[in-house]
């Protein structure tokens, strides 16, 4: 009998890991169907998507109430139709705020739930670990000290390791990298990830164009190149560039090819979030930085359990990146922070030291880990 899993996940970096996942478990049970809501990686994994996985993509309290009704509307028609046709297996990935309302009510109605990323309860909302052991079966955690987190309250958890750590180079060569992108084998290059989301462009975008001016003032020769996911996020970002009259900038910008963008530079400037840990296992020093509204900022401010929150400085447990967020994220503090890890040989050595272990942490094999721990859910004994 064809089994069949409802997955969701709702921004670029779910997407990425809900279709690594979903190959993972098809080179074991390939008659696995897949459905819910899915990005372009998931659909091209097999997943059919029911709604567009946009909708999910934002960012902050006040920007999610600007869309909480059509959120809202859509997750509780999926709840409906998953329960007049209940899937063998429900796996949420990511977006908890999103998931663990649909994994709590399928649940109760007795459909197997899964969580795959553990939501961070050890750098804010810590009482959330509550309605997790209420709405899943099963959570799968990415970080090696999250399970021991889960114990305590009688929750089932599981280390997979970090999925990218099998695939990305360790230390990623710049050489090919730049040769790939056509870049000059030596000149100072410097990639930019302002966000995968719209509503993280909408606070990134000038204040990323603004430190390129600065940037490029400074630094003779430098390259700047900008990776950005999907087609409205590259629209979203030239339309701030022309109308600020930087087209002249030597700017680079690239439809997706993240890694490659970072492979190549010498150093990162990334909005907190994946792309920072993705840097991170690159061996790339980067400065990490944040804006939200000012409302978003305050109430998550008020939620914080460590002085951290860029991830690769949360795993190391300091301050080994600078991390400049909301007020500190100027243009010039940004150009400073930057112009100083190009001009320092030594400190970008010392940041790649603590990579290289970070590295090392987090490749588990995942592919095998997710089989092993999925499949025995679904009755699967390949």
């Amino acid at each position: 009998m064809v089994k069949k899993i409802a997955i969701v996940a709702g921004e670029a970096s779910g997407d990425q890991l809900a279709a690594h996942l979903i190959k993972s478990l098809q080179q074991r049970a390939p008659d696995i169907q897949f459905y819910g809501i899915a990005g372009p990686k998931m659909q091209a994994a097999g997943a059919r998507s029911w709604y567009p996985m946009e909708m999910l993509s934002v960012m902050g309290y006040v920007e999610v109430l600007q869309r909480y009704r059509a959120i809202v509307r859509m997750r509780k028609e999926l709840i409906r139709r998953l329960k007049a046709d209940p899937p063998d297996l429900f796996i949420g990935v990511d977006a908890p705020d999103f998931n663990l309302e649909i994994e709590r009510q399928l649940k109760r109605a007795g459909v197997t739930t899964v969580h795959y990323v553990s939501p961070s309860i050890w750098a804010w909302r810590a009482k959330r670990v509550h309605a997790i052991k209420k709405a899943v079966s099963l959570i799968l955690c990415v970080f090696p000290f999250e399970p021991d987190l889960y114990k305590p309250h009688g929750v089932a958890a599981r280390y997979v390791g970090y999925p990218l750590a099998d695939f990305l180079p360790h230390t990623a060569d710049r050489k090919p990298a730049r040769e790939q992108l056509r870049l000059p084998a030596d000149g100072p290059v410097v990639a930019f990830l302002p966000g995968s989301r719209e509503s993280e462009l909408a606070f990134h975008a000038e204040l990323f164009i603004a430190t390129a001016k600065r940037l490029a003032e400074q630094v003779s020769g430098v390259t700047i190149l900008v990776p950005l996911a999907t087609r409205k996020t590259r629209e979203s970002f030239e339309s701030v560039l022309h109308g600020l009259e930087a087209a002249q900038l030597p700017v680079k910008i690239m439809f997706g090819h993240a890694h490659e963008a970072m492979s190549a530079a010498d150093v990162v400037l990334a909005a907190s979030g994946t792309a920072t840990l993705e840097a991170a296992l690159l061996g790339r020093p980067m400065v990490i930085t944040y804006k939200v509204s000012k409302l978003s900022w305050w109430l998550m401010n008020r939620k914080r359990l460590q002085p951290w929150v860029g991830l690769p400085n949360i795993l190391a447990g300091r301050f080994v990146v600078p991390e400049l967020l909301q007020d500190e994220a100027t243009p010039d503090s940004l150009c400073a922070a930057l112009v100083d890890l190009l001009h320092d040989k030594q400190k970008r050595l010392d940041i790649e030291a603590v990579f290289d272990q970070l590295y090392q942490d987090l490749r588990k094999n995942t592919t095998v880990q997710l089989q092993d721990a999925l499949l025995p859910l679904l009755g699967e004994s390949h």
